[in-house]
């Protein structure tokens, strides 16, 4: 139940630890006025209390359970690994607490389904973290389509390049759709606002980790979305790029075009003997910080019932529909239509 702001700190559980869970407990301990990061959640022996010992946590737990059961508690960030999202959104809608998940909400569209059944059920919030939303690029650019300046969108485009170094063994199959590219799904939604996407076609490969093709590793892919207002989206990805992190976008509409991200770290361009250098970012969180700072202080707002959910359940059943499609387009060879998928 989002509660009226009554200047008290909005008091937060962290479900997962790992990588991005790290990064969203220091963004709740300093770089958030009127929120606490209250317990900390892992399964792993030992990673809940390292953590909530190292941000001030006044709690650590090994069971989510225990922050479900703790009426002091307003709201959950989960950061657990994706197949568990389903599950968690569900026992948190019916502990009554505000949820955010990241991305993908779940991995089936009955799991997602069920558990924005108990969201609406509990009428608690549910945001999703589609952070590129809050990069201001892309802001910018919703913006123009919204007060009309770039016109109808026709053609979207939307890249992400990860810097590579991950341990093909725990790639997931499906991955490149349902966690990377999901993000550039959502993107294509965002920039093309009212739209629903209706056919799919996908091509994808193991050219990174070649050997890993017949285990079901795909790392580079290619994907069209058709839009049932005409718009055309294309969306890429690859789980290696040399020169970084690489987030970019475009939308062409009948006024104008806008593109979003070039991957460097600043505005600088050295000029020397060897030719023109440009740094680049080397990670997620190093180029879209201020976005995954954002979407968690708005996040505090929606709890106290501030602001409306920016990124809600629909939003990432539509990316999630997209990313089943794609996924089936690649072993069937074909366009998916997105009712195929039972989106």
């Amino acid at each position: 139940m989002v509660r009226d702001d009554d200047g008290r700190p909005v008091r937060v559980a962290l479900i997962g630890s790992g990588r991005m869970g790290s990064f969203h407990a220091e963004s709740l301990t300093y770089r958030i006025p009127g929120v606490q990061l209250a317990a900390v959640v892992d399964p792993a022996p030992g990673a809940a209390s390292r953590m909530a010992t190292a941000f001030g946590a006044s709690a650590a737990y090994t069971d989510p359970a225990a922050v479900f059961a703790d009426p002091t508690v307003d709201a959950v960030v989960i950061a657990a690994p994706a197949r568990f999202h389903a599950e968690l959104i569900v026992a948190a809608a019916q502990a009554g607490k505000a949820v955010f998940c990241e991305k993908p909400g779940a991995l089936t569209l009955a799991d997602l389904d069920r558990a924005l059944g108990a969201v609406a059920e509990a009428q608690v919030v549910l945001q999703v973290g589609f952070n590129r939303r809050f990069v201001p690029d892309w802001a910018a650019a919703r913006r123009l389509i919204d007060d009309g300046t770039l016109g109808t969108p026709r053609l979207l485009r939307s890249v992400t390049r990860d810097p590579g170094g991950f341990d093909p063994a725990r790639v997931a199959p499906d991955t490149i759709f349902n966690e990377t590219l999901i993000h550039d799904f959502d993107t294509l939604s965002f920039l093309n606002p009212g739209a629903r996407a209706v056919e799919v076609f996908a091509v994808a490969d193991a050219l990174v980790e070649p050997s890993w093709r017949d285990r079901g590793l795909l790392d580079t892919a290619v994907v069209t979305v058709r839009f049932d207002n005409g718009a055309v989206g294309v969306a890429e990805a690859c789980f290696e790029a040399a020169y970084g992190y690489d987030v970019r976008g475009e939308v062409f509409g009948a006024k104008g075009m806008a593109t979003m991200g070039d991957g460097r770290v600043d505005g600088m361009v050295f000029s020397g003997s060897s030719g023109r250098v440009a740094a680049t970012a080397r990670s997620d969180q190093e180029l879209l910080a201020g976005a995954y700072v954002e979407e968690l202080a708005v996040f505090a707002d929606v709890v106290r019932g501030l602001d409306p959910v920016p990124v809600g359940g629909q939003d990432a059943r539509a990316a999630l529909g997209i990313a089943l499609a794609a996924a089936q387009s690649v072993r069937l060879g074909r366009p998916v239509q997105l009712g195929e998928v039972g989106a």
